[in-house]
């Protein structure tokens, strides 16, 4: 069963080496970002799963102990989700898969929310292609069960709110990103769940899918919703939020 659940944003600018000179102006954003996950670590989690947006490579699961890399953002920065498996030798076993970037993000964050030893974490990397109603079946797979489980769902919103956003300006961003917000303020599954996937798309909403995951895991959770953070710089949604 769901347990608790964060939401945080995805950019590689969340990690300071990234984000270089510009590392202060998103020091708002990860500390909602800390405030969250120490959330769902105060309700004890049995297991953790990140999910977050993959593409063809990152999709599926990643165990507990596989890195990711931020070489390709400029930076020499290796993470591991969660603390890295041991062999009988007690030496890290080799990762055959890489993190796609949004899983590395919560690695990054978990790491330094001091989540190692928590609870158990795994990621699962969600192809934006993936239909909504597969989606929340995923989720409710997730949930189904006895196991205390949480989520840290790594998810942004439309890339469209202003004229240098990465998607150029659409008037109907912040239409769609005020649901989001709204719909994650209050734990609404329903909310979450109809989000329009053909819109999200055209609005290069990079989270829709891990945002569906949510939506199926949550249902008959009765969880209640705390926004952190809504807030759109260098014209991208972003989103803190936690469930419990």
């Amino acid at each position: 069963m769901l347990i608790a659940a964060a939401v945080c944003p995805c950019p590689p600018l969340l990690v300071p080496e990234v984000a270089a000179g510009a590392a202060p102006e998103l020091d708002p954003l990860r500390a909602a970002c800390a405030d969250a996950i120490g959330v769902v670590a105060a309700a004890r989690p049995e297991r953790l799963i990140v999910a977050g947006p993959a593409d063809l490579a990152g999709r599926g699961a990643h165990p507990q102990g596989a890195g990711g890399s931020f070489r390709g953002f400029g930076v020499d920065l290796e993470v591991r989700l969660g603390a890295a498996d041991t062999d009988a030798a007690g030496s890290a076993p080799a990762r055959e898969r890489t993190l796609p970037p949004s899983l590395a993000v919560g690695a990054w964050l978990l790491e330094h929310a001091g989540w190692s030893g928590t609870a158990p974490v795994e990621g699962l990397g969600v192809g934006e292609p993936l239909e909504a109603e597969r989606c929340k079946e995923v989720g409710r797979e997730l949930a189904a069960g006895s196991e205390r489980v949480a989520l840290l769902v790594m998810a942004d919103g439309s890339a469209c709110r202003t004229l240098k956003a990465p998607g150029y300006l659409d008037e109907r961003a912040a239409a769609f990103d005020a649901a989001v917000a709204r719909a994650l303020g209050s734990a609404d599954t329903a909310a979450l769940a109809a989000l329009d996937e053909e819109l999200a798309q055209e609005l290069k909403a990079a989270g829709r899918a891990p945002l569906h995951v949510l939506a199926g895991a949550g249902e008959g959770a009765a969880l209640k919703g705390e926004l952190r953070y809504d807030e759109a710089p260098y014209g991208v949604g972003y989103f803190v939020a936690d469930w419990s």
